[in-house]
């Protein structure tokens, strides 16, 4: 470190500039200075330019009034997305007759939030119009402007995180802990992604050649596809949204989105941010646009012959409506469309190491999660020991709303909020009546949960389920709810085998104490993403395709895969050295031809030469090509 000092600092010990016959003074010690202070200058300059041009641009988006945990309004008796309808109090003060409208609520507590117009097909297709005006200029921006914008949205995301996670919490009734883990976490690490990696998956590409192409250069480039769409679900307001926006416009697109229903309000505001993100770095807000309307109506944009991509984020029902809307001009589709994922639990599997992780990933968002754990396929030795686990802990599981006015202010006892709305409770509690009938056993939860202080009606108990049948119907439809189903096996080979008979084939996690046998099975699974392990962490590296096979969808929406979806990818060849060789047609092939006898023969030595799997033969067609042209 001394000797290291000494080369930096030692002209100062020596240069005299007022001793002209200092034998120590040196001309070159002089410059040695110099060029110091003129790269620290240099370096300066360029790192301040740097900062001008691609640092984050801050920027103020003021939570809405109902965010605040103190926040009073209407409650609403049996709240529902068309309460106006029967309680005309809702309705806006400038009420057009003709229009149909959404009631936004919040489904923990009933209370009004906000009644909002919904859009018709003249205002989608304006809409429509906007983003593809937009999106023209857009297309010309650099991949650092892009990067800018994302800077820019991450630093806001970071800062306002928990006005966001009540944002989300106040739309769905989820609790803030959800928010953090399914909005705010899962949507930094796509923006890091973006912004570390976006411009390698985009840039152009140069690809291999072969020997008849030797001369060529081969290239695939990706372009902007135009104005794309999203249809997206309810589940996570804020990261359902931002997700194929951010990938759309970093890929060069406007877009537009239709958001559920159910987000309206919190949908309009997490959107808003991204506009003003746009603004404050000097581009078209256009070219992001939002869509606020009832299912029958969204047809207008996945027909659109403006729409060049499709991304689909729901059900199975309505994304194969999607799809066939899709086929009227031949729009490529995204689509995911949920799952059942199983956790196969291998023998000698640390239970109670593992349970923590089985929990959140049962009862994360009040099992409103595509990838969440729908099954847990346990070997038949250690079944009654997980059951009694599961069970204790779901008895000791807290519900309520997060957002609940207290005098302590956030309630902080609560471990889940309630579900979107009640409207499936009928159903899955046929669902868990038929199991429990057919010999499965309960001993916690199976129905709706009465808040005695909360007044949603949209809370259901959590559930364990042990002894499923895996041919049942409860372990063969996606529930999208708080319950645990539990299956046992007996062999390796069952597991598999349970693990694959459903329709669908999203995520699979496969836990057990050695991880080359887990790795074996996975590869085994039918689906299209496994943890080891763990539960749902493929979807936090965001470098990895996300997307699943059979009835969970095609396509991918994550990583280089999904963001080059979203381009026209475009493959070009040059000439290597133009002035010195380029494709020229042989005479022999020349039209006319003169000779189809010597034309054959040229070309079947040609493929010889090539394609020859000796070099004796190779040498015979090359033979053979050069008499052929003479």
């Amino acid at each position: 470190m001394r000797s290291f000092i000494y080369v930096i600092f030692h002209p100062l010990q020596t240069l005299n500039l007022w001793l002209e016959n200092d034998p120590k003074a040196s001309v070159f010690e002089v410059l040695y200075l110099l060029t110091i202070f003129s790269a620290f200058g240099i370096w300066l300059v360029f790192d301040r330019y740097q900062k001008a041009h691609n640092s984050a641009v801050p920027f103020r988006h003021n939570p809405p009034e109902a965010a605040d945990p103190e926040w009073q309004s209407l409650q609403i008796h049996n709240a529902n997305l068309k309460s106006h309808l029967t309680e005309p109090e809702l309705l806006p003060h400038h009420f057009v007759g003709e229009r149909d409208y959404i009631t936004c609520f919040d489904p923990a507590n009933s209370l009004h939030i906000r009644t909002v117009i919904a859009d018709n097909d003249r205002e989608i297709q304006a809409k429509i119009a906007r983003a593809r005006d937009a999106q023209v200029p857009w297309a010309q921006t650099t991949f650092a402007q892009r990067r800018r914008v994302m800077r820019s949205l991450l630093k806001w995301l970071v800062e306002n995180q928990e006005e966001c996670a009540r944002v989300a919490c106040r739309d769905t009734g989820k609790t803030l802990l959800d928010a953090a883990l399914g909005e705010i976490l899962t949507t930094c690490s796509k923006l890091e992604w973006l912004i570390n990696h976006g411009e390698r998956a985009l840039r152009p590409e140069t690809r291999y050649s072969n020997l008849v192409m030797s001369y060529k250069k081969s290239q695939v480039i990706y372009e902007p596809k135009g104005v794309v769409a999203a249809l997206v679900s309810w589940n996570y307001p804020l990261h359902n949204a931002w997700s194929p926006i951010i990938a759309a416009i970093f890929a060069g697109n406007a877009i537009v989105l239709k958001c559920s229903e159910h987000v309206v309000w919190s949908t309009d505001w997490f959107v808003g941010a991204i506009h003003k993100a746009l603004e404050v770095c000097g581009h078209d807000a256009d070219i992001v646009q939002t869509v606020y309307c009832w299912p029958n109506q969204a047809e207008v944009l996945t027909r659109s012959p403006l729409i060049k991509h499709i991304t689909f984020i729901g059900s199975e029902e309505v994304g194969r409506q999607v799809a066939v809307a899709a086929t009227e001009h031949l729009t490529p589709v995204t689509l995911e469309l949920g799952g059942k994922d199983p956790a196969i639990i291998l023998p000698d599997t640390d239970l109670n190491k593992w349970s923590s992780v089985w929990m959140r990933g049962i009862f994360q968002n009040v099992g409103q999660n595509c990838i969440g754990i729908e099954r847990l396929i346990v070997h038949s030795d250690q079944y009654d020991e997980l059951y009694e686990i599961l069970t204790e802990r779901a008895k000791k599981m807290r519900l309520g709303s997060v957002l609940a006015p207290s005098r302590e202010g956030y309630i902080s006892t609560v471990d889940c909020g309630c579900m979107i709305s009640n409207d499936r409770f009928d159903l899955l509690e046929q669902l868990i009546f038929e199991a429990h009938e057919a010999g499965a056993r309960m001993d916690v939860g199976g129905r709706q949960y009465r808040h005695p202080s909360s007044h949603g009606n949209a809370y259901f108990s959590c559930t364990v389920l042990g002894d499923v049948d895996p041919r049942s119907r409860i372990a063969q439809m996606e529930l999208f709810a708080p319950v645990a189903l539990l299956i046992r096996y007996d062999d390796i080979e069952e597991a598999i085998r349970i693990a694959n008979g459903t329709r669908y084939g999203l995520g699979a996690s496969v836990f057990g104490p050695h991880q080359d046998l887990c790795l074996e099975v996975a590869r085994e699974l039918e689906c299209g993403m496994v943890s080891i392990n763990d539960f749902a962490v493929f979807y936090l590296s965001q470098d990895l395709p996300f997307g699943g096979m059979k009835a969970s969808g095609y396509g991918r929406l994550g990583g280089p895969e999904g963001l080059r979806s979203l381009t026209n990818i475009k493959a070009i060849v040059t000439d290597c050295w133009p002035s010195i060789i380029q494709t020229a047609i042989p005479k022999v092939l020349d039209y006319p031809v003169r000779s189809l006898v010597r034309s054959w023969d040229f070309i079947s030595g040609l493929v010889i030469l090539l394609y020859a799997d000796t070099y004796r033969a190779r040498f015979n067609g090359l033979v053979q090509l050069t008499k052929a042209q003479r």
